[in-house]
């Protein structure tokens, strides 16, 4: 009798047979056999446990340092809502399910249509679909609902108006849906320009894309009138709500004429952002949007929760199921957790502690718009730019102390842009600390600005020539 080890290393005669409902499979040509073996390094268990341990230590997270990276809202999340999403009645549910037997899920279908209202509650808006996986996702769902009405009501509109301050995904979804974009200029105070906007609107536009508060990390103070004019030409507003954590219990976009919204609740209500997902952007309509919605919606009736297909004039699915699950449910954890009053202290502290560095910062760099921020906010190294010191020298000198740098030339309209969101999650410590680096960036810049050319210093990867690395990729190891 062969030992489970002197089977398993009997490698060719292993991999070339098989059984497949008691056939024999055919044997795997020889061409794609191996002919030597394969020459795996010895190391032992305690060598790659201090080699992947001492590679975790080099992971930048909001768990291990400061990370003000604007217009993404990179702010702590409850761990509380990981700990309860990886629950295995969650992690075991197969949303095949919902299709098969909803008795089986209806506490996941819950989740969805209780979410669904309270979101709804938050924004204004009429109704919601949790479908889109990310923001751009809920902004192309967004706009094809757009456009959608428009072919409804047999409009003919060619056009989107954007301003430039927006956030850059958005001429992206317009176009993908088919509109040319219209781009509006900010005014001396940040405003999308109203006089440009009068002139180029038309009844040929489809809608106005506002991201509010915008990339400047400003309130647009001609809101009400921009929304009054888009209505005139029978336009539709829509709001990138990304930047939501600046006014959660504030405003409600649909009850100042805002007709679509997409929230990131990846951003906003919890669930880790970083590295690309998991995300999702789900979008709020108007009671006039309603009837073209995704399908399948979760609805109520006599105390069941069940799903709709019959959406009168529905675009169709944009995505398997009802999007991120586990991200809804960590949002729905974290509305529940803060309620009312927590969501409005979010606001409230995310807006304090933007101002609070802005004012300790204004002196020592450019303030491109002199006016109080919302929950982020945007300055230049144009100062700093006379001693040959940029937004990416001072973005590297902060990786040197344990700082994730901020986004830096966005948005394009700012010169040398370097935009700030410490989020409400940060105390005033982490922020004097911040606040303290940033200042010295500026005396170093008059004084020895060599120093901060040099950084990182601490890095394993030093300053490597990024436009070089961009354009010629290197894929493969030379090792």
């Amino acid at each position: 009798m062969k030992t489970i080890f002197e089977k398993s290393i009997q490698g060719k005669r292993a991999v070339q047979f098989g059984k497949i409902n008691n056939k024999i499979i055919k044997k795997i040509d020889e061409k794609f056999l191996r002919k030597t073996e394969i020459k795996l390094p010895e190391v032992s268990e305690l060598d790659i446990i201090r080699h992947y341990i001492n590679l975790s230590k080099l992971n930048f997270s909001v768990d291990t340092e400061f990370y003000p990276l604007g217009s993404c809202t990179m702010k702590y999340n409850p761990k509380i809502c990981e700990k309860l999403a990886m629950q295995k009645e969650f992690l075991n549910l197969h949303p095949f399910l919902s299709y098969i037997d909803e008795n089986t899920v209806q506490g996941a279908l819950e989740i969805i249509y209780e979410i669904s209202d309270l979101l709804c509650e938050i924004t204004g808006m009429e109704k919601i679909t949790t479908q889109p996986y990310a923001g751009a996702h809920g902004e192309l769902t967004g706009v094809l609902l757009m456009a959608a009405y428009h072919k409804n009501k047999g409009n003919n509109k060619k056009f989107v108006i954007i301003p430039d301050s927006a956030h850059g995904t958005n001429p992206a979804s317009a176009a993908m849906a088919g509109y040319s974009i219209i781009s509006i200029p900010v005014d001396k105070d940040g405003n999308m320009d109203i006089n440009i906007l009068k002139e180029k609107i038309n009844d040929e536009v489809a809608g106005i894309m506002m991201t509010v508060p915008s990339t400047l990390g400003l309130f647009e103070n001609n809101i009400k009138e921009i929304i009054e004019i888009a209505h005139k030409y029978d336009a539709l507003m829509y709001y990138d709500g990304a930047n939501l954590n600046a006014i959660l219990g504030k405003l409600k976009p649909g009850e100042i004429g805002f007709d679509i919204i997409h929230i990131n609740l990846h951003k906003t209500f919890s669930t880790p952002h970083g590295g690309g997902g998991p995300g999702s952007g789900v979008i709020g309509v108007s009671k006039k949007l309603v009837d073209f919605l995704p399908v399948p919606i979760v609805i109520k009736e006599n105390e069941k929760f069940k799903l709709d297909f019959n959406v009168k004039n529905t675009i169709g699915s944009v995505a398997s199921f009802f999007g991120n699950f586990q991200v809804l449910l960590k949002a729905f954890i974290y509305i529940i957790l803060l309620g009312k009053e927590g969501l409005i202290a979010v606001s409230e502290i995310a807006v304090l502690n933007a101002n609070y560095i802005l004012a300790k910062l204004k002196n020592f760099y450019d303030l491109p718009y002199n006016r109080k921020c919302m929950h982020e906010f945007v300055i230049s190294a144009k100062k700093q730019l006379k001693n040959d010191i940029r937004a990416i020298d001072i973005a590297k000198y902060l990786i040197d102390n344990k700082i994730h740098p901020p986004t830096i030339y966005f948005p394009l309209v700012v010169e040398e842009a370097i935009m700030i969101e410490p989020t409400e999650t940060e105390s005033k410590q982490t922020l004097d600390e911040f606040i303290e680096i940033m200042v010295k960036i500026a005396e170093l810049s008059e004084k020895d600005p060599d120093k901060i050319k040099q950084a990182p210093e601490k890095t394993p990867i030093l300053r490597p020539d990024e436009t070089k690395a961009a354009r010629e990729l290197k894929l493969k190891c030379d090792i």
